[in-house]
């Protein structure tokens, strides 16, 4: 039952995968972490690309640390 599991999270995973290079998300490298939080959430969606389903992160905002006076 675990192993079947397995392949079935490796299989969704891939399918993701396949669903960003057919959106040429992998063309280049991503430039900010929006980009990169899509390519991930492409990857997450799975098949569910195929069902009309198009995640976008459009704006992610990181907090810099800044030194201590």
């Amino acid at each position: 039952m675990t192993s079947m599991f397995a392949v079935l999270v490796f299989v969704w995973l891939i399918v993701g995968a396949v669903a960003g290079a057919q959106r040429h998300y992998y063309d280049s490298a991503p430039t900010n972490c929006a980009s990169t939080g899509t390519i991930a959430v492409t990857i997450l969606a799975g098949p569910l690309n195929y069902l009309g389903m198009n995640p976008k992160i459009g704006n992610c905002n990181v907090d810099m640390p800044q030194p201590s006076p």
